[in-house]
């Protein structure tokens, strides 16, 4: 209420308390004090204007300390805030949802669970062990579950929750069971077992524990084989056996074989795939038996690693790779070249294990080849390097027999040094005079069978010297050719004896001579039969020739040849002779005949024109007996056709008679033409009238 709706017949003192009041709540609202004789906002002038009529001028100012003081006496009895309305309503709202809170919560609270693992079993009752039993079988951990069906088992049978534990204990074990077959799954045989075993046997579930662990075992030792199976094929080299095992294993009822092992094995026979190929190529390599393939090989056979199925067999390929190259090497030994033998035993790796061979090798050749130097000082040399053989080594024995063998050389060699430097000479004393040293040399010592070579080759040498003269001069009197020059040549050259060094030679000259002299012998004779085949007389040609064809001697070649000549064209005589006779009858079974014999007639005789042009007469004539016949029988006729000889000039007319007859007898069908559907009659109509 403001100033102005206060009455007039209010006394001061009661109209004060209400100012007073308007004042506090002027300041509440203004949160200042006005100054005196300024009016406030939201005032009027007639409200100031009544305030200064009933405060007089002289008593404004203690007026105003009456109302100051007032105003703080009210202000220490009620606080600013407890007028507030808001502040109450939300206290009337807060105060009894707090207590209806609180008392839900009270009627809410659930009782505290009972804490496992500090209970005392004994003393715990069956809810208390049922509510515990299945918290640790919420754990879904073997023991956990073992644990709960141990709680809960001991309960009596009559017991009311018998059924549910019941259930729950066959829940556990199955579970049990699953986690079993988790392990199996994951290639924890051993684990599943025991795993599945640790169900007590007075369980229902427990009768499946063998019933799975059987079908496990059979499940894992299927796979086990067919792994095992495929790894054997793999060792074998195999491939397409050993990828066609790993695929079985993608039907194995268990994650780990079809999984991870399937996997294992497939990346394992990829590897010993490449490693196979590795192998089978330094295989192939090291059969060329060339040193540089056989070192290839090894290199090869050196990269199959540790974890290859194949490294076994690498391993055994690399010594046997290495023995290739010592035999090659002890090849080239046995061809007495020791510097190529010694190079490729000298190239053969460590990786080969036959770094004692290879040592004893190259002692063996290394002396070899200071012994094959043929001198005293190479032998030497070679017995001083066989004698650092150590007697652990197995070529010790074989190093003593050589040393054995070049001491007797030794001597030996001397005796040929000598021998040799007499023969050097090339006289015959000389060649006599050495054979004579060589022979001091025995037959079983070392160097006997060259002793003996030495001995052949000057043997030769002096039979040489002395039997030359002999043939050279049978080749002067031999120049003249004529028979008596021959015949003294082939007397001159008789007198190197068989088995003398010139023997061969001079036999070779004499049969020459000697054929020169049956040619002029003989030679008249075939010039005379040539004449009289010339002239006709092939019997008297033949006759005559047969006499030297007979002999043996050096022109019975040439003779028979022109014998089997002359009685090839006496049969074309014949035959030309008898075809003409044939066909002198004229019957087509005559013609043909008569073509037969001509066509006898070699393509080289001078009669094989004649018989040509009588060929196509006859031919002619066949063709036109054919015709004839044709008339009245077309098959005779046709058959009679059919015997003209292909090549003949009659042959193509008579193959066209014959295709006109063959039409005549089996004529070809004419098409026939297509029938015209007959025209329908106009159609009637069938309006009358027009209706």
């Amino acid at each position: 209420m403001t100033e102005r709706d206060i009455p007039d017949s209010w006394s001061s003192a009661s109209g004060r308390e209400p100012d007073q009041n308007k004042r506090l709540s002027r300041t509440e609202q203004f949160g200042e004090t006005q100054p005196f004789d300024v009016p406030a906002t939201g005032s009027n002038s007639k409200s100031v204007k009544r305030r200064k009529k009933n405060h007089p001028k002289g008593s404004s100012i203690n007026s105003h300390s009456q109302e100051t003081a007032q105003l703080s006496s009210t202000s220490g009895k009620w606080p600013r805030w407890m007028k507030s309305w808001t502040l109450w309503l939300v206290l009337l709202m807060l105060i009894p949802g707090s207590v209806g809170f609180l008392a839900m919560a009270m009627l809410l609270k659930l009782p505290t669970a009972p804490n496992c693992p500090s209970i005392f079993w004994p003393l715990a009752s069956a809810s208390v062990r049922l509510h515990c039993a299945q918290l640790a079988a919420s754990k879904q951990t073997v023991n956990d579950l073992l644990q709960a069906i141990a709680l809960v088992k001991q309960l009596p049978q009559n017991h009311p929750l018998h059924g549910e534990i019941d259930r729950f204990i066959e829940e556990w074990s199955r579970d049990i069971l699953k986690l079993a077959d988790q392990s199996f799954q994951t290639g924890n045989l051993e684990e599943a077992i025991a795993t599945a075993q640790k169900i007590p046997e007075d369980v229902t579930a427990y009768k499946l524990v063998d019933e799975q662990i059987d079908k496990w075992q059979s499940i894992w030792s299927k796979a086990e084989a067919t792994y095992n199976g495929a790894i054997a094929e793999v060792k074998e080299r195999r491939w397409q056996s050993a990828f066609m095992l790993s695929a079985k294993m993608l039907r194995v009822d268990n994650q780990y074989w079809a999984g991870t092992k399937y996997d294992q094995l497939n990346r394992l026979i990829a590897t010993a795939r490449e490693d196979g190929d590795k192998l089978g190529k330094a295989e192939s390599l090291a059969n060329s038996k060339v040193v540089d393939n056989l070192l290839e090989a090894i290199k090869l056979a050196e990269s199959i690693g540790q974890e290859s199925y194949l490294y076994q067999k690498a391993q055994e390929a690399i010594p046997a790779f290495g023995r290739k190259m010592l035999e090659l090497a002890q090849a080239k030994l046995d061809k007495q070249d020791a510097d190529e033998a010694l190079n490729i035993a000298r190239q053969i790796p460590e990786s080969t294990k036959l770094q004692g061979e290879t040592d004893d090798f190259i002692a063996i050749a290394d002396a070899k080849r200071s012994a094959w130097l043929g001198n005293v000082s190479g032998l030497e040399a070679a017995i001083a390097q066989a004698q650092q053989i150590d007697p652990s080594r197995p070529v010790y024995n074989e190093a003593q027999q050589l040393i054995a063998r070049w001491q007797l050389e030794i001597e030996d060699v001397a005796h040929l040094e000598k021998a040799r430097i007499l023969a050097s000479q090339g006289t015959i004393p000389n060649l006599t005079a050495a054979i004579a040293q060589v022979q001091l040399i025995p037959a079983s010592n070392p160097r006997g069978t060259e002793a003996r070579q030495e001995i052949g080759r000057w043997n030769a040498q002096v039979e040489t010297i002395e039997d030359q003269p002999y043939l050279d001069r049978a080749e002067q009197i031999a120049i003249f050719e004529d028979i008596n020059s021959l015949q003294a040549a082939i007397a001159q050259a008789s007198e190197i004896r068989r088995g003398r060094a010139l023997y061969p030679e001079a036999r070779k000259k004499i049969r020459t001579w000697v054929g020169k002299i049956e040619r002029i012998q003989d030679q008249p004779y075939l010039d005379q039969a040539q004449e009289l085949a010339q002239s006709g007389n092939l019997t008297a040609a033949i006759s005559t020739a047969q006499q030297i064809a007979s002999s043996g001697r050096a022109l019975s070649q040439e003779a028979q040849a022109a014998i089997n000549d002359w009685e090839g064209q006496i049969r074309t005589r014949e035959n030309w002779k008898k075809a003409q006779e044939v066909g002198a009858a004229g019957t087509p079974e005559a013609l043909v005949e008569a073509i037969r014999l001509a066509d006898r007639v070699s393509n080289n005789s001078i009669l094989r024109m004649d018989a040509n042009q009588a060929i196509d007469q006859w031919s002619q004539q066949l063709l036109e007996i054919a015709r004839t016949q044709g008339q009245s029988d077309i098959a005779r006729g046709i058959d009679i056709a059919k015997s003209v000889p292909r090549g003949s000039a009659a042959y193509s007319a008579a193959q066209e008679q014959i295709k006109a007859w063959q039409d005549f007898l089996n004529p070809q069908p004419e098409p026939q033409p297509s029938s015209v559907p007959e025209s329908l009659p106009f159609p009637r109509s069938t309006t009358i009238n027009g209706q």
